[in-house]
């Protein structure tokens, strides 16, 4: 009923749609990613290839009746074909109906700081000594630099120039500094766009919106991501080339899921090229687990990011039996 009410069947049917296309014309497609794989629906309809219930995956993740955004399903497609899917989106709903998104890059502290510094002339080597002075933190600021840095501060009221600099990239901090394309984002209108929103044509000829993702949402307006992933590409081509010298018959989708040479590598951190699992810290993550099942790659690439990291230790732990489970 919720999905009914919030008009989502046209954009399941227009993902199911390209998806399609792309798979008949031997684009590679991802088997789907994130809270999407929850949905039976998007299951049932082929966008997505993870069945939710053998998972026993959470359908709440994906939508709830507190979310009043689209769903949003990111599709997975070959780097090199993924502007073969965009163009036949193009053609089934308009050139003038679809475009690709604008991004905006913001000046953030320590690049407001080096191109003010640039603008005024002064030497490259002493604007970068300065910009790193700014601690390596997510979303600091200038004010914030000058509070927890003493160097810097000393630097600001024994200097004027560096005193001029800092006070004028302390400004400048946080306005856009120039506007890109968004990487996957795709926008489709019931209508010719230029009825709704101000377009560009970027350097390389193609339009794209002058609002950015979260504005395009706000509006109403279907926005669809495309991701171009290079995984895909190496896959295909890995496929090919064995279809063509030793098996002819080789089904990527009948591959059995508990070969135990797979969990050996994965075991011993061998794991150059494989999505999600090529950092040197998932690697020792890989060693320290010995993974044995699917469930336990899944679990691992669950852990692996940001709050659950710290768990992975007690995980480990657990599975080889040096602390006992503890249940609520």
């Amino acid at each position: 009923k919720h999905l009914l009410d919030r008009g989502s069947p046209g954009y399941f049917l227009a993902l199911t749609d390209f998806i399609r296309w792309a798979k008949r014309n031997n684009s590679p497609v991802g088997p789907g990613r994130g809270s999407a794989a929850g949905s039976l629906v998007a299951y049932v309809l082929n966008i997505t290839e993870i069945d939710p219930i053998r998972y026993n995956l959470l359908f709440e993740r994906f939508l709830n009746p507190e979310r009043i955004s689209m769903p949003d399903i990111d599709i997975d497609f070959c780097q090199r074909r993924r502007d073969e899917v965009i163009d036949y989106v193009r053609q089934l709903y308009g050139e003038e109906s679809v475009s690709q998104i604008a991004t905006f890059n913001i000046l953030k502290a320590k690049s407001a700081v080096r191109d003010v510094g640039r603008v005024m002339g002064m030497p490259f080597g002493d604007v970068d000594r300065i910009a790193k002075l700014i601690p390596d933190e997510l979303n600091i600021t200038i004010d914030r630099a000058l509070k927890e840095t003493p160097q810097l501060r000393d630097l600001v009221e024994g200097d004027e120039d560096v005193s001029l600099l800092i006070e004028t990239a302390g400004r400048l901090e946080g306005l856009a500094r120039h506007c890109g394309v968004h990487a996957a984002g795709v926008v489709i209108a019931p209508e010719p766009l230029v009825n709704l929103m101000p377009l560009i044509r970027t350097s390389h000829g193609e339009v794209s919106t002058q609002f950015d993702k979260d504005d395009v949402e706000t509006l109403g307006l279907l926005k669809m991501d495309f991701l171009g992933l290079r995984t895909l590409t190496v896959i295909d081509d890995a496929v090919r080339s064995i279809r063509a010298s030793e098996n002819p018959d080789l089904d990527l989708s009948v591959i059995p899921f508990d070969d135990p040479e797979v969990f050996a590598l994965f075991s011993a951190g061998d794991t150059d090229g494989i999505f999600q699992f090529e950092s040197s810290g998932m690697k020792e993550v890989l060693r320290k687990v010995q993974p044995q099942s699917f469930l336990d790659i899944a679990a691992l690439n669950a852990l692996y990011r940001p709050g659950p990291m710290q768990f992975i230790d007690d995980y480990a732990d657990r599975k080889h039996g040096r602390k006992k489970f503890t249940y609520i």
